[in-house]
């Protein structure tokens, strides 16, 4: 199993970043979600990655409802950053901060199956499964997160002058 585990962790981390905004966030909610599952037998019939998305996602979750806070490091952490090779990836930091901004902006549920779907490139159905909800309700909420992006990133507000 901690070869397995080890296997997974970058796309673990990596969702646990796209829920928590934050680098140190992330890291935070990964080594609570890897103690969660180490100290818990996985069961017989689970995925061990679908079975660590959803410790990772619930673990978020209450954490979340605990604090009631989420994401303000974001925007302090990327702007720390000092760029050193030129406009680009000034541009491309950014733009990641808009996103950043733009996906903290959405309902939980939502944020999660975006997540999934675009940054560990889950199928819908796979989706379903960790979430343990009907693939329908992951595509609306699929559709509803992806507009609500496109709105907030093409608002007039973030129009540069």
């Amino acid at each position: 199993m901690n070869e397995s585990l080890t296997q997974i962790l970058p796309a673990i981390r990596r969702f646990a970043y796209s829920l928590t905004g934050s680098v140190h966030d992330a890291d935070d909610l990964l080594q609570n979600t890897v103690e969660r599952i180490l100290t818990r037998p996985v069961p017989e019939d689970a995925d061990l990655l679908k079975w660590a998305f959803r410790i990772c996602r619930n673990l978020w979750i209450d954490e979340y409802r605990a604090s009631k806070v989420r994401g303000q490091a974001t925007a302090c952490g990327a702007l720390q950053e000092t760029p050193i090779d030129g406009e680009a990836i000034i541009h491309n930091q950014i733009t990641l901060m808009e996103v950043d901004s733009a996906m903290a902006t959405l309902p939980n549920d939502q944020r999660a199956i975006l997540a999934l779907v675009a940054v560990q490139g889950l199928a819908y159905q796979e989706v379903a499964d960790v979430l343990k909800i009907p693939i329908g309700t992951v595509m609306s909420r699929l559709a509803r997160a992806r507009a609500a992006l496109s709105r907030q990133l093409h608002s007039p507000q973030r129009a540069k002058p």
